[in-house]
């Protein structure tokens, strides 16, 4: 696994159903679980999970709205996943019986740069893209 400490853009998402969250980040998306706080009725307060490539991601509960990300709503949000492991993502996702929104195909992004892509919602109604584009050199 790369050493996600050089990752330094963390997106945070909340949702309703947390254990839920957990279970389709990890099980079917491929996330690897770091943290996994629990309030005393079992709902997560606090997770961080790791992609295998690098990188971060934090997510919460809606229930818990006195920290600074406590008025979030769950579902709203969109996040992109740079990996060479697009077909595995979308056979995890079919398997699951999960939500894809496109299969995955060839296409250019707004930069015109092409990538190899899939973008699925999870059960709560975040997008979830999965693409093959790693960025414009700087």
């Amino acid at each position: 696994m790369t050493d996600s400490s050089a990752s330094s853009v963390w997106p945070i998402l909340h949702y309703d159903d947390t254990r839920a969250a957990l279970r389709f980040l990890v099980d079917v998306l491929g996330f690897h679980e770091v943290l996994a706080v629990p309030d005393e009725e079992g709902d997560i307060v606090h997770a961080e999970l790791r992609w295998p490539g690098g990188g971060a991601l934090v997510f919460g509960s809606t229930k818990h709205t006195d920290g600074v990300h406590g008025r979030m709503r769950a579902g709203s949000s969109a996040v992109y996943i740079a990996t060479e492991e697009v077909d595995a993502v979308h056979f995890r996702v079919k398997e699951a019986g999960g939500d894809v929104v496109e299969a995955p195909h060839h296409t250019e992004f707004g930069s015109g740069a092409g990538s190899y892509a899939l973008m699925v919602r999870d059960p709560e109604g975040n997008l979830w893209t999965f693409g093959t584009y790693r960025g414009i050199e700087a």
